[in-house]
């Protein structure tokens, strides 16, 4: 695995998310029920900020149009279609890494 470091783990808040950029590509990071998940940050409808979205039940809703993602599998949760790529995510010694290479 390269983990690579993205943010200080104070950064995220609980129910909250931050955007970090990595080669060009923009990375919604979460902090939900005390998991940290690392997705795509565009939504794949028409590229609303996912990382200033709402969780709930382990989903993210776009703030733009209200489109939903499961934060485990990247899927759509109306159609279950995998749509955002996932990304493995660890948090030690007060730091937040993504493994963007898995």
């Amino acid at each position: 695995m390269a983990w690579q470091y993205v943010a200080d783990s104070e950064s995220v808040d609980e129910e909250a998310g931050i955007e970090v950029l990595w080669k060009g590509n923009i990375i919604a990071v979460f902090r939900h029920e005390g998991v940290l998940y690392a997705v795509d940050g565009l939504c794949m409808h028409q590229g609303g900020p996912l990382a200033r979205g709402k969780l709930a039940n382990g989903t993210i809703q776009c703030p733009w149009h209200g489109w939903m993602y499961d934060l485990k599998t990247g899927n759509n949760a109306v159609t279950c279609q995998r749509m955002l790529r996932t990304y493995p995510i660890q948090e030690g010694d007060g730091k937040i890494e993504i493994d963007f290479e898995d």
